[in-house]
């Protein structure tokens, strides 16, 4: 079973080396960096890459907006020397709020440029030189410096709406999904995937303790964060199923923010959108996503308590599965 690691948000950077030396001993597939509004994921993914010498190494995700295509193809080069051509890349768009309000861009026209993006990337980790006229960006013979380990590494788009979720497919390696529900992603991979085969990943709330209520409600703190503050997510479980729950856990953030809007978040979400419980829940629970079309679950850390003890309890659930 391929099984990737989400390390990011929850964690602080000594944490994520620490958990990054874990995987290390074991046979993970990919090791995946998120970016925010805390670290850069490029610097903490070149320091990943000599920890963990065997898994694969992801950015999920780098917005599109707060760097140039240039920019992206010099640090994917950089990383994918670094790490021996480990190196995936993960794009998407991020959101209007942080684009606008915290790197003070415009939020604009997010499917064309994304298309221009990737076209870019490509060009410039050819090798040859670049020059590139678009909408969006204009390049004059650019090259690059360094000899690129791979003249061509693995794009993967994250994608929620089905716009994007239908370019992704067009010019994308692979996908990068998260917060969808599973009788909704079983529909829409299984349509995509009719077309067209790319690698279908999911990033899952990932929630592990000996005391399955500790889990649960973690997963329900994590669901509820991103209900709260991410319209895009909101509006889609809302379409998708979840239109009263999320209104209910909407409305309790506007009056008294995340204290206990968790409360809302119903167990069918929990199913649905997470892996959580015990180990034999999660050992249980992680087949019935790949069963829904997904060739590779990443497992976003989210830690129940001490996170060392957290997280050895979650690699070691899974240890006889990363094969």
């Amino acid at each position: 079973m391929r099984l990737g690691f989400s390390l990011g948000s929850l964690l602080s950077v000594e944490e994520i080396f620490d958990c990054a030396k874990v995987l290390g001993n074991y046979s993970a597939d990919s090791i995946w960096i998120p970016e925010t509004w805390g670290m850069d994921c490029c610097s903490i993914l070149s320091h990943v890459s000599g920890i963990a010498k065997n898994p694969y190494l992801g950015s999920s995700i780098i917005n599109i907006y707060s760097r140039s295509p240039t920019l992206v193809a010099m640090s994917s080069a950089t990383l994918d020397t670094i790490s021996g051509g480990r190196f995936t890349l993960g794009l998407g768009t991020s959101s209007k709020t942080i684009v606008e309000d915290w790197h003070g861009l415009e939020f604009s026209s997010p499917l064309e440029r994304m298309r221009e993006y990737v076209e870019i990337i490509r060009l410039v980790m050819s090798g040859q030189k670049v020059t590139y006229n678009g909408k969006f960006f204009n390049l004059k013979n650019f090259s690059l410096l360094i000899k690129p380990k791979r003249t061509r590494i693995p794009i993967y788009l994250a994608a929620i709406n089905q716009k994007m979720v239908e370019l992704t497919w067009e010019i994308a390696d692979g996908v990068i999904f998260y917060l969808r529900p599973l009788p909704e992603l079983k529909s829409t991979i299984a349509k995509m995937q009719s077309k067209k085969k790319i690698d279908v990943t999911c990033q899952l709330i990932t929630c592990v303790s000996t005391d399955s209520q500790k889990a649960i409600n973690r997963a329900k703190q994590t669901i509820a964060f991103y209900v709260s503050v991410g319209k895009i997510y909101r509006e889609f479980l809302a379409s998708n199923g979840f239109k009263k729950e999320t209104t209910t856990i909407f409305e309790e953030y506007k009056k008294n923010g995340l204290k206990n809007n968790h409360e809302f978040v119903t167990d069918e979400m929990v199913h649905s959108l997470s892996v959580c419980g015990t180990p034999e829940d999660i050992r249980k629970k992680i087949p019935q996503f790949i069963e829904a079309g997904i060739d590779l679950p990443i497992l976003q850390f989210n830690p129940v308590g001490n996170i060392k003890e957290s997280f050895d309890l979650l690699v070691k659930t899974l240890a006889s599965d990363m094969t």
